[in-house]
């Protein structure tokens, strides 16, 4: 699906298929969707790896060419062991830490992340089951912006009343993210699964004390 489709899909889930008397213009629904798409990535980033050299005599990594990156799930570190050797991290703006060795040697590290998905004129990185979750954020986004608009102007009431669109909205946006945080906990279960944790683990029967 490209955004031209998506946005026939949004039209159709707010009934604005009236080509002579759009409520909202494409610009409009494109923001709406993009807005969609950037809390979509936010639960379910787009998985991606890079391969990225250390510096010999420290543990710090530049990792400012990782772009539209989201997260970073996991280091794997030196590359190509068997099995991999994931390591712990920590991460300040642009600069990865590896915490779990004294230096580097200069040798390459596999980063796995999560970025921005896309959804332009031509292509989407949308796995074709989340496009109608999309769709819903995005409607209801235009339902709550459309609310707003009405307030203070003259209606007479029925299907375009202001308070019935912002409930409308709110509905979707909170069904919207409800399932991205199903879907993002589910996501996190499977990944824990595979790689170190980035934080250590927290024992829930012993006092440590203050």
């Amino acid at each position: 699906m490209n955004l031209t489709e998506m946005i026939g899909l949004v039209r159709k889930d707010l009934h604005d298929e009236d080509i002579s008397n759009y409520r909202w213009s494409d610009d409009n629904l494109t923001r709406h969707i993009n807005r969609a798409v950037k809390e979509l990535s936010e639960s379910l980033p787009l998985p991606a790896r890079a391969i990225l050299p250390t510096t010999s005599g420290s543990r710090e990594m530049d990792i400012s060419s990782l772009s539209a990156r989201v997260m970073v799930e996991a280091v794997e570190y030196p590359v190509g062991a068997s099995p991999p050797n994931y390591q712990q991290f920590s991460i300040w703006g642009n600069t990865l830490t590896i915490a779990s060795i004294s230096e580097a040697d200069g040798s390459n590290a596999c980063i796995y992340y999560g970025r921005l998905h896309t959804l332009d004129g031509s292509s989407s990185t949308i796995p074709i089951q989340l496009e109608d979750l999309v769709a819903d954020g995005a409607c209801g986004y235009a339902a709550v912006e459309w609310a707003g608009y009405l307030v203070n102007r003259v209606n007479v009431g029925g299907t375009g009343t202001s308070g019935e669109f912002l409930n409308w909205g709110n509905q979707k946006l909170m069904s919207f993210r409800q399932e991205l945080r199903r879907l993002g906990r589910r996501s996190r279960v499977r990944f824990s699964s595979l790689y170190k944790p980035y934080y250590p683990s927290i024992s829930k029967s012993t006092d440590w004390g203050p």
